[in-house]
């Protein structure tokens, strides 16, 4: 033990030494520079440390503003499953036999449908906005491609159908869109006769 404490004393004692000598070698630099270089020297010190402090106050005012604007990151994400399951209820209401072409009906979806233009409205007034998805050409960065509709009207591609509705809050997403993405139509003649060619290749390959 006292071996280790010698040790770390003497580290110590070798690192104020060497801190000793620097300070005394910039002393002496400074000793040997004439009145204009001293002056130029100072000047650079100074810039570095007016520069340093205009960084931090800047990264500091960015801090500041992404709190201001995205405080409310987190619950803004959490409401938007208000919406998906009023989304749902819906569905599931006006699946429902029993109440199916009934005056009752109509008046349930006519209540949901204002309370989702509200909800929809107060994201709005917040800054959260839906992602544009039908008829969109598919983007990574918005969208997420769920699955593929054959769509021969349609560039391969194009978003046709949406399954999740996605969100941007300003310049952040919220969350991608879920999507159904259209495809060409496989020809099922063309890929028969693929087929039928290259199983006559593989036949005359072993025959070879």
């Amino acid at each position: 033990m006292e071996k280790e404490e010698n040790q770390h004393d003497n580290s110590d004692n070798q690192e104020e030494i060497r801190d000793n000598k620097n300070k005394e070698d910039t002393s002496k630099t400074d000793e040997n520079l004439n009145p204009g270089d001293k002056i130029k020297e100072l000047e650079d010190r100074l810039a570095r440390a007016y520069a340093e402090i205009e960084n931090q106050r800047r990264r500091f005012e960015k801090e500041k503003d992404d709190a201001f604007d995205y405080g409310g990151f987190a619950l803004a994400k959490e409401t938007l499953n208000l919406i998906d399951n009023l989304e749902r209820s819906k569905v599931a209401i006006e699946n429902d036999e029993n109440l199916k072409n009934t005056e009752g009906l109509k008046k349930i979806i006519e209540h949901l449908d204002i309370i989702q233009k509200d909800m929809l409205s107060i994201l709005k007034k917040n800054n959260i906005e839906e992602i544009k998805s039908v008829d969109q050409k598919l983007d990574p960065n918005l969208h997420q491609a769920m699955l593929e509709i054959e769509d021969d009207n349609k560039e391969t591609g194009t978003v046709v159908q949406e399954i999740q509705k996605g969100f941007m809050m300003k310049e952040r997403l919220l969350r991608p869109a879920l999507v159904a993405v259209s495809k060409k139509t496989i020809n099922k003649e063309e890929n028969s006769k693929k087929n039928q060619k290259s199983e006559e290749n593989q036949s005359k390959s072993k025959e070879n």
